[in-house]
């Protein structure tokens, strides 16, 4: 199965044709956040959901941790998908969906030790969908994605293996390690922002070698 890949860090109706264009199923829309590349504002986040055509998902990032804040937050921006970054309350979940049905909800993971492997699957019974990234939340200013970091893939294998929903991947991704990942970790998605930027600027070269690389 080629993965599916999921652009984030998106700055521009622009951006968002542009990875749509060479392949893009899914779009990273983020939103304020504590630490991290591409935060914009959730009236741009709108302006770009509104434009991207139905085949292809668009994810809020959001570092909100309470239910009624994500809802508001979603509420601003009517994109897809929410990407909820930070832990929150397993009751959340249930509040969410009750009040957002149709909207998908994917949780990141921050792949750090073991004790992940556990805290993954557990989550998986609640969410339509993991992010593994390669972040901090346990930091004094979180870290909660756009590292650029390759975490422990072995990890996120085991994730892979025993989660009930699918599983993205992210954390330092390139045109150059991509097809490495895809064969030890078999996630069924693709999550990447530096990885096919050059000075913070989607790079239509890089875009290529990538998917070149997913799809060979």
């Amino acid at each position: 199965m080629i993965p599916r890949v999921k652009i984030c860090c998106i700055s521009s109706v622009e951006e968002a044709n542009l990875a749509i264009n060479y392949g893009a199923s899914a779009l990273g829309l983020v939103g304020n956040m504590p630490s991290g590349p591409g935060v914009i504002g959730d009236e741009l986040i709108m302006k770009i959901a509104r434009i991207v055509p139905p085949s292809v998902s668009t994810f809020m990032l959001t570092s909100e941790t309470s239910a009624n804040e994500i809802i508001q937050h979603h509420k601003r921006t009517l994109t897809s998908t929410i990407q909820i970054v930070d832990k929150i309350n397993e009751s959340s979940y249930v509040l969410i969906k009750n009040e957002l049905p149709a909207i998908k909800i994917v949780q990141v993971i921050h792949v750090i030790d073991e004790k992940t492997v556990d805290e993954a699957v557990k989550i998986s019974h609640l969410v339509d969908a993991l992010l593994l990234d390669s972040g901090n939340p346990n930091l004094k200013i979180k870290e909660l994605g756009g590292t650029g970091r390759v975490h422990n893939w072995k990890l996120s294998r085991k994730i892979v293996e025993q989660s009930k929903v699918p599983v993205f991947l992210a954390g330092g991704l390139t045109p150059e390690n991509v097809r490495q990942a895809i064969d030890q970790v078999q996630p069924f998605g693709l999550d990447l922002c530096s990885g096919v930027r050059t000075n913070n600027k989607l790079d239509p070269e890089k875009l290529e070698r990538f998917f070149k690389n997913v799809w060979n």
